[in-house]
């Protein structure tokens, strides 16, 4: 009797100090369980020893793979490229510095095996984390929700399962601006939530800084809500019907009364203020239409440098 296979997918980036442990206890916790299973590394154009590693691990053990690729293109298109070489009857993704335990894979298995197709974690909290970023991640969840007709679960992660049948669906997905967390909740099917506690970092520092965390907040908004295009039309409104009391009451004093003043405050606050509703506006207008810009190239969202162990000809 063939076993099923499990394909387990990790995007990494410079995390030379977190390869080996991560492997060995991933290993531990699968080895058990009556499943094959095949290891996806792809390396997201690190600069470190993370890539020679790699290879190491795949020589010594032909459970591995590793997928180099050619430059950093960032934690979302590097998931997408696992998913896309993963041939698993289930895919789990996760990052591998040890911020999604391993020792929940059985548990994420057991769920796929009572006939869910998404097993999704849901982050309840981070160990050491300041306070800041947990509030300011869980004001986007709501934002996000607020805006958008897909819902996105508040404390989701990358570190979910998926059939093979979701996968599928999930490769015909092939937009730039990639929030995976979004089109897992549109896409379907049965799921379930799983929560937990995410562990400090084994070793390394984070490599989402705040300028990519902003980058990703954006382009989960713009994905999926066309709200910020409609309330800079809802505020042009707004604003050009005060201008138009504005002026009728100008009007007003310089024919009825003897109060007109010359200045030139309310016409400079007038001008600056509708002038900076207007580059708003237009601020808004230009992100989606250079989003247009990115999918119209029709470029693919990433190549490789290099598949190891490399296929010999």
């Amino acid at each position: 009797m063939v076993m099923a296979l499990l394909s387990v997918v990790v995007p990494v980036f410079n995390e030379e100090e977190n390869i080996e442990i991560f492997y060995d206890t991933v290993c531990e916790v699968l080895t058990p369980l009556s499943y094959d299973f095949e290891l996806i590394f792809v390396d997201d154009g690190s600069t470190d020893r993370t890539p020679l590693l790699l290879d190491v691990l795949t020589q010594r053990d032909g459970r591995v793979r590793a997928l180099l690729l050619a430059r950093n293109f960032g934690h979302q298109v590097a998931l997408t490229c696992g998913l896309d070489h993963a041939v698993g009857d289930a895919v789990i993704t996760m990052d591998g510095d040890m911020q999604h335990p391993p020792e929940l894979l059985p548990l994420l298995i057991g769920k796929w095996e009572e006939g869910f197709q998404v097993v999704q974690t849901i982050r309840k909290t981070t160990e050491g984390v300041p306070w800041f970023k947990n509030f300011t991640s869980g004001m986007f969840y709501k934002l996000m929700n607020a805006m958008s007709k897909v819902h996105v679960q508040e404390g989701g992660s990358d570190f979910r399962l998926m059939d093979k049948q979701v996968v599928a669906s999930f490769r015909r997905f092939r937009e730039r601006a990639r929030f995976i967390r979004g089109m897992v909740g549109a896409i379907g099917y049965r799921q379930v939530q799983i929560e937990f506690v995410a562990p400090k970092r084994f070793a390394g520092i984070s490599k989402f800084s705040v300028r990519r965390m902003m980058h990703f907040a954006l382009d989960g908004i713009t994905a999926y809500s066309k709200l910020p295009l409609r309330m800079a039309f809802y505020i042009g409104i707004v604003f050009s019907f005060i201008s138009f009391c504005i002026a009728v009451h100008v009007i007003y004093i310089k024919i009825f009364t003897n109060e007109a003043v010359p200045g030139w405050s309310t016409a400079t606050a007038s001008v600056s203020l509708l002038g900076g509703i207007q580059l708003l506006g237009l601020g808004i207008i230009g992100e989606y239409v250079g989003r247009i810009f990115e999918e119209v190239k029709q470029r693919p969202l990433y190549w490789l440098q290099a598949e190891l162990p490399e296929k010999k000809k």
